[in-house]
């Protein structure tokens, strides 16, 4: 049956005629199918065997094959359909397979550490060294990490980057999930190499030896560091311009990051689509407008090829010079794609570049992904694109009823501007709700303000700061960028002190994200009426947010807090002078605004918590009863008849309890969630300790 034949005969031939109409645009959904497999790849509980991405592939292109022969007006669904998801579950496994290296298992020391320093990150208070080449007294070659992050308060001793150190030190594993599905750090660091994390004991020695070559461009971030503190006393004016230079945010105070994401701010310090954009546009057009002023050599060479390739050269280097994060990789591949199309006579913004882009990047690095970066960035870029789409003739319409003016020309920029901050501020909302559970109120106010200041002040300077620094005159420069970066500080704290500037909600569902993500591509991605069922779509996504699972009963992944759900939904814990940070995130991810508070030594009122010592406690809901040890003599008063589960992290002996979350259980599988609703069902965050390579 041929297609024309199928869509006279379905019940949907109004869908079917839309879709066909659309064949042109069918290939976009060839990455979106991509993103799938990878998706099917990381929600997977245990790793799969290596041939199961290869195979599946295989088979597809076989039967690709056959359909191509049979059927060639099916071919071009049939090779987007049956080649794109295997394709993206097998990159995964092949990425997997190709960054293994030694992750610690357990803690060790405080031990001798040596290694060699590739990088330095500047801490608000302290830094962070990352080391490799290292050396663990009693720790086998085999089992040593090939990059450890080792943290330390002390920084009276400065080491230089590429040269080796000793330092005393605890290193272990990376830390844990704080709850399943939560963001999972020991995945993070494994795809970055980094194997172990310790915090150091003291100072650093710098040992002798030659400095490592090769690490030119990290002892360059390394100086802008400096310099830029030097000139500017001011610790996040330094910090935010730092950041904007070497990619390297970690050295501005908690308070100023605090109020840059409240207020909406935060991408600014995230080298990203806007940074290298604005790179990039700068001497692309800075170039093409200084060449054009040379008539005989414009009329006579392609200067907007040129200035393409110069802008191209830029973003590289800028990438270069903030350590080429993942996001910035991202947005210069994005960009050197864009200004391909520039060099071949093609229109440089249409979502077949996005496209590519995330084509690219999502078979090199097929992790990012999962990963809020990737997933804001595109969401924003792939919104815009198809809003200026559909904007682009009216604008041009505009334009030939006299809005030439200089006027018309402020209303024309200001309203792209804001459209721009309207539509990528709220289709990145429910990314935000997903990741952090916080939306900024105010962020178009916020961003109308701060982004027109990164956009003709800050990174223009910032461009000349690189020019001057070899010469050493780059002082002034970095005076007029940190005027700028007051500024933008001074619109955060501005907007974040506004009342509610910030909302704070239970996190949105994976896959109520997942149903929004598909509706807004489907929005985005085709062009007639079918489209709009994506808005219809996005609203189901959202309408799962409500739905949100608030766990009854949590513990962390070494067993030091324990959290219960009270009556009034609040979230009551067992200790804040341990696992603050996971008790912190626990309560943001239910939506609380405020920290969560320890339980009284009796227990609560409402009753569902009742403790006979200090130590020893009984949480009941829905005719279930949990026991909570908190030391070993508890363990021992709390297992007796009656008791359906028990949660402790000191030994467990012999319990009656069906269900037992000890120390065993926690060191494999991590921190768990308890529901007590008529049954108890316990989720982890692993499935077992070598359910994936990253466990």
């Amino acid at each position: 049956m041929r297609l024309d034949g199928l869509v006279r005969r379905t019940g949907l031939s109004w869908l079917a005629a839309g879709l066909l109409a659309e064949s042109g645009r069918w290939v976009l959904w060839f990455p979106v199918l991509i993103g799938v497999g990878i998706g099917f790849y990381f929600a997977l509980d245990h790793e799969p065997p290596i041939w199961v991405g290869p195979g599946a592939l295989v088979l597809a292109m076989v039967t690709g094959v056959l359909v191509q022969v049979r059927r060639p007006d099916w071919a071009l669904a049939a090779w987007i359909l049956l080649l794109a998801v295997p394709m993206g579950f097998a990159a995964s496994q092949l990425r997997t397979a190709l960054v293994a290296a030694p992750m610690l298992r357990e803690d060790i020391g405080p031990v001798g550490v040596r290694g060699r320093v590739v990088q330095i990150d500047r801490l608000d208070k302290g830094m962070r060294l990352f080391l490799t080449d290292v050396t663990v007294p009693g720790l086998a070659a085999a089992d040593t990490p090939r990059i450890l992050r080792i943290s330390m308060r002390n920084t009276e001793t400065m080491p230089l980057i590429g040269e080796r150190v000793r330092l005393f030190a605890t290193i272990g594993p990376a830390s844990d999930a704080v709850e399943p599905g939560a963001f999972d750090f020991r995945r993070h660091l494994y795809f970055l190499g980094v194997g172990g994390t310790g915090f150091a004991l003291g100072r650093v020695r710098r040992l002798d030896g030659p400095v490592e070559e090769g690490v030119l461009l990290e002892q360059w971030r390394h100086v802008i560091a400096d310099r830029v503190a030097a000139r500017l006393p001011d610790q996040a004016t330094a910090g935010m311009v730092t950041a904007l230079l070497n990619g390297q945010p970690t050295a501005i105070p908690e308070t100023d990051m605090e109020a840059m994401r409240q207020s909406g701010l935060q991408h600014l310090l995230s080298i990203s689509g806007l940074h290298i954009a604005l790179v990039a546009g700068l001497v692309f057009f800075l170039l093409r407008g200084g060449m054009a002023l040379w008539p005989a050599f414009a009329l006579r060479h392609p200067i907007k090829k040129y200035a393409a390739v110069a802008a191209l050269a830029a973003s590289i280097f800028y990438m270069l010079m903030v350590g080429s994060p993942v996001p910035t990789q991202r947005s210069v591949l994005m960009t050197g794609v864009m200004l391909l199309a520039v060099l071949v006579d093609r229109n440089p913004f249409s979502l077949r570049v996005v496209a590519v882009a995330a084509l690219v990047v999502m078979l090199i690095q097929p992790e990012t992904i999962i990963g809020p970066s990737f997933q804001m960035s595109f969401a924003a870029v792939i919104a815009l694109v198809a809003a200026f789409e559909v904007a682009t003739p009216w604008m041009a319409a505009r334009r030939k009823e006299g809005g030439q003016g200089w006027f018309g020309q402020s209303l024309t920029y200001v309203g792209s501007l804001s459209l721009t901050s309207l539509v990528a501020g709220m289709v990145t909302i429910p990314f935000g709700l997903h990741h952090f559970q916080q939306m900024s109120n105010y962020g178009l106010l916020a961003n109308m303000i701060a982004v027109p200041v990164t956009s003709f002040w800050v990174m223009p300077w910032g461009l000349l700061v690189y020019l001057l620094m070899p010469l050493g005159l780059e002082g002034w420069a970095v005076t007029a960028m940190g005027w700028g970066a007051e500024a933008i500080l001074w619109t955060a704290h501005w907007v974040a002190d506004m009342p509610g500037a910030a909302l704070h909600l239970p996190l949105l569902p994976a896959t109520g994200l997942v149903i929004f993500t598909l509706s807004c591509l489907w929005l985005c991605l085709w062009q007639g009426r079918i489209r709009l069922l994506g808005l219809a779509g996005m609203l189901a996504g959202l309408m799962f947010l409500p739905l949100a699972p608030r766990p009854d009963l949590r513990i962390n992944g070494d067993g030091k807090v324990v959290g219960v759900r009270l009556a009034d939904g609040s979230l009551a814990v067992s200790t804040r002078r341990a696992g603050r940070f996971d008790s912190d995130e626990w309560a943001k991810r239910d939506g609380m605004s405020v920290e969560p508070r320890a339980w009284p030594k009796q227990g609560s009122k409402d009753g569902r918590l009742t403790c006979d010592t200090p130590d020893a406690c009984l949480y009941r809901l829905n005719g279930r009863t949990v026991a909570i040890a908190l030391s070993p003599a508890a363990v021992d008063a709390l297992c007796r008849p009656g008791i359906d589960a028990l949660v402790t992290r000191h030994p467990v002996n012999d319990c009656a309890a069906a269900i037992v979350i000890g120390p065993q259980t926690l060191a494999d599988r991590g921190a768990h969630s308890l529901y007590l609703d008529g049954n108890i069902r316990v989720d982890a965050v692993r499935a077992g300790a070598a359910a994936r390579p990253w466990n």
